[in-house]
C-alpha cells in the first residue's frame, strides 16, 4: 500500500516582492477574516495587504529579506519521510502551505499522481485554531469533496499533538539549553512563554487554542518541576480587533517594572524560525527587554530541524496516523 503524510504550514514570502500577494492570502482567508461575502472578504484583504505591506518588507528586510520557513519546513518533509524509511514504515512525504508556495493543491495533486492509498494529515501546528490547522482542514476537505480523494485513498487526520511526549521533551531540553546561556542559572529567571495571539472571540466561540496552549505551558513546567516562574503571554497581534492577552510586550514592560532582571522567552507555537521568531522576539522583545532594565534576555531555540523533533513526528503519524 503507497503511504503519505500531508504536512500543512501556512508558508511565507521568500523575497520582498511576494509580501504583499503572501499578506493577501492570509487575510482573504474566510478562517482568518470571518465576513461571508468573498467580495467584501478579499476587498478588506487588499486593503490591509496594500497597507501593511511596507512595514512587513522591513521586518522581513531586518532577518535578510525571506521567510526561511518553506526552506525549514522542506528539511523537516525530506528528514521525516528518511526516518519513516528508516524505521520500516516507508511513506511519502509532502509539504502543503495555506498562504503561499507550495500550496495544499499542488500537494495534493503530487499525492494524487504518486496513487497515495493512505494519507495521514499533519499540520505543523502543536495546538488546533480555526485559523490554523482548521483553516488547513477545511481547504483539504474542500479538495476532498471536489476530488473525491476519500475514495481512493483512506484519510487519517490529526488536528492537535501539544501533549505529544516526545515533543514535550524536547522542548524542555529546548528550555534547558537556552537556561544555560545565563550567567548564573538559578530561581531568578523568569520563563516567558510567548504563543501567537489569535482574536479572542475565536475562543469564545470554542476555539480550544487557549486551552491546549495552557495545558501544553502546565506539561512543560510538570517536567521542569516548577523551579522558576512563568508566564504565558501572546503576541503578533493584528488589526483593532481583541486579540488573546496579555501581550508579550506588555509583559516584558511590567517584568522589568517589578525588577526581573533574566528572562527566557520560549516560542509556543511555532516548530520553525520565521518571522515571528527571528525578527519579533529576537529584534523587537530584546529591545523592550533592554529598554525595561531586563538585563540578560535569551529566546530558547525552535524545534527546526532537530533530530528529537523529527522522532517526535514519526511518532505522531504512527500512532495517531496509524500509518
Amino acid at each position: 500500500m503507497a503511504k503519505g503524510v500531508l504536512l500543512f504550514n501556512l508558508g511565507g514570502p521568500e523575497n520582498l516582492t511576494e509580501v504583499r500577494p503572501f499578506l493577501y492570502n492570509l487575510f482573504s482567508d474566510p478562517e482568518i477574516i470571518r465576513i461571508r461575502s468573498n467580495f467584501l472578504r478579499k476587498s478588506l484583504a487588499w486593503l490591509i495587504a496594500s497597507v501593511r505591506q511596507k512595514k512587513s518588507r522591513n521586518l522581513y528586510r531586518q532577518i535578510g529579506g525571506s521567510s526561511p520557513l518553506r526552506r525549514i519546513t522542506e528539511a523537516q518533509a525530506a528528514a521525516l519521510e528518511d526516518e519513516l524509511k528508516s524505521r520500516g514504515s516507508p511513506a511519502r512525504v509532502y509539504l502543503g502551505m495555506r498562504c503561499w508556495k507550495p500550496s495544499i493543491d499542488e500537494a495534493v495533486n503530487r499525492i494524487l499522481t504518486d496513487r497515495i492509498e493512505r494519507l495521514v494529515l499533519l499540520p505543523l501546528f502543536p495546538q488546533y485554531s480555526v485559523t490554523t490547522t482548521g483553516s488547513c482542514l477545511k481547504h483539504f476537505s474542500d479538495l476532498d469533496r471536489s476530488l473525491k480523494l476519500s475514495d481512493s485513498m483512506k484519510i487519517a487526520t490529526i488536528q492537535a499533538w501539544f501533549d505529544e511526549p516526545l515533543y514535550i521533551e524536547l522542548m524542555t531540553d529546548l528550555i534547558r539549553e537556552g537556561l544555560a546561556r545565563f550567567s548564573q542559572n538559578d530561581k531568578d529567571i523568569c520563563l516567558l512563554y510567548s504563543a501567537h495571539s489569535i482574536p479572542a472571540r475565536y475562543v469564545e466561540q470554542g476555539d480550544p487554542y487557549l486551552e491546549q496552549t495552557k495545558k501544553f505551558v502546565e506539561l512543560i513546567n510538570s517536567r521542569l518541576g516548577n523551579s522558576y516562574r512563568s508566564e504565558l503571554a501572546f503576541q503578533s497581534k493584528i488589526g483593532p480587533v481583541k486579540w488573546l492577552g496579555p501581550s508579550t510586550h506588555e509583559v516584558l514592560s511590567g517584568m522589568g517594572e517589578q525588577g526581573i532582571k533574566k528572562v527566557l522567552v520560549i516560542p509556543t507555537s511555532f516548530v520553525s524560525d520565521h518571522v515571528e521568531t527571528l525578527q519579533e522576539i529576537d529584534i523587537v522583545y530584546k529591545r523592550i527587554a533592554a529598554k525595561s532594565g531586563i538585563e540578560e534576555f535569551y529566546r530558547s531555540e525552535s524545534p527546526n530541524l532537530r533530530p528529537e523533533f523529527i522522532n517526535a513526528l514519526v511518532q505522531i503519524a504512527l500512532d495517531r496516523g496509524r500509518l
